[in-house]
């Protein structure tokens, strides 16, 4: 009889048991979401304007780490450096030593460089998941715009080169044709699909570390599943537009990829990092968002440049802002004299002098330059520190689960 009563109070006591085991575990569970979340807290205060000193610390410690790793990784790819060597000594070769070929050299060197400019404003534009520099509207929409102004002003688009493309100056023979839509286009081909190139390798980054934090099973990866349970229950829009993307980019494949490379989207970094996670294959991936951004999406957005910047369109724009009330006139002023300087510009010769004048909007813009530029470092720096914190908290968590 007694051990029958031993017996049935150890059933008794064992679902008790289990429900404490179970309340122990979910109190571990939430200490260790609220010590994650003041960890997030702590790393969002490293930015130079509330802790400068730190901050920079952090930088530097986590570009020499940077260092190290990409000085592995090109070790271990020394035969693909050597190769890349070896074809930059024959260049350099054939870049310096007087010939016939040296007329062929400079066009190529004059191409490529300008290919590299625009690819590096593309990178520049997309790189770090949303901090990016805004290059298209500092850059490549103003050289649109430019482009198109002056084909309407000249009635044509072979702009004598030199000086085109650092200068626009009319060519010398007058054509009577209407300019057409398609002989703009075609004029900006070159640059706007190297910028929509650039944008697609700068979209890389957030899909290798995905990938790479899957295949390791690294806490990042554990985060990004924290993060699409959360977000499914969550009833914020932005929540559901990225889960939205997240959804097409699984299912769809290929195409959900494409479309969402084709159009104007803010949350494809977070298409990147679903497809890094799920182990979508690196060329279904970058072939899909080379093709929407390079081809498609670069159409999209030069055709509403150009409609945006023809002739017609300025005219009546200039016109609506004259019509303000009160502020009209001396808003439309400024806008008159841009335009008139510009047209002026255009049918500037190369032996004439001109006058050295600075409109207010170009000396706004110049500005606006300078500021955002200065921002995408101050994002940098900040990214950086708050990497290294965020590598210092991981590497606290991993040495308690080891004691």
């Amino acid at each position: 009889m007694a051990e029958k009563e031993k017996v049935h109070e150890s059933q008794h006591h064992r679902p008790r048991m289990q429900k404490e085991q179970q309340n122990g575990n979910f109190t571990d569970l939430l200490s260790l979401n609220e010590r994650k979340l003041k960890d997030q807290e702590e790393r969002d205060t490293l930015v130079l304007w509330r802790r400068p000193v730190i901050t920079m610390q952090y930088f530097l410690l986590e570009t020499i780490i940077d260092f190290k790793e990409w000085t592995i990784k090109l070790w271990q790819r020394r035969r693909i450096v050597l190769t890349l060597l070896f074809l930059l000594a024959v260049t350099t070769v054939a870049y310096y030593v007087e010939g016939e070929h040296q007329q062929f050299v400079h066009l190529v060197e004059k191409k490529c460089l300008w290919c590299a400019y625009w690819l590096g404003l593309g990178i520049l534009s997309s790189v770090g998941l949303g901090t990016g520099l805004h290059t298209f509207l500092l850059y490549l929409g103003p050289h649109i715009a430019s482009v198109t102004l002056a084909a309407y002003e000249c009635n044509s688009v072979n702009f004598p080169e030199p000086p085109y493309p650092d200068k626009i100056i009319c060519p010398d023979e007058k054509l009577k044709e209407t300019i057409s839509l398609w002989a703009i286009i075609s004029k900006v081909r070159l640059e706007a699909c190297m910028w929509g190139a650039g944008t697609a390798i700068g979209e890389l980054p957030p899909y290798f570390m995905a990938r790479a934090a899957r295949l390791s099973g690294t806490e990042a990866d554990e985060e990004f599943e924290e993060i699409l349970e959360h977000g499914q229950n969550s009833e914020g829009l932005p929540t559901r537009a990225r889960l939205a993307v997240q959804n097409l980019v699984q299912r769809v494949g290929f195409f959900g990829i494409l479309a969402c490379a084709s159009i104007p989207n803010p949350l494809f970094d977070l298409a990147g990092i679903t497809c890094g996670h799920f182990l979508v294959p690196f060329w279904t991936f970058f072939g899909a968002t080379l093709i929407g951004k390079a081809v498609i999406k670069m159409h999209i957005q030069k055709l509403f440049v150009i409609i945006m910047f023809s002739k017609h369109i300025v005219e009546q724009m200039v016109s609506l802002i004259g019509a303000i009330p009160r502020l009209g006139p001396s808003l439309q002023k400024p806008f008159q004299e841009y335009l008139e300087a510009q047209k002026h510009k255009l049918h500037h010769k190369s032996g004439e002098k001109m006058e050295a004048s600075e409109n207010w909007l170009s000396w706004l813009f110049e500005k606006i330059v300078i500021v955002m530029v200065c921002y995408f470092i101050l994002s940098i720096v900040n990214s950086m520190a708050q990497s290294y914190a965020k590598r210092i908290q991981s590497q606290k968590y991993t040495e308690e689960k080891m004691k």
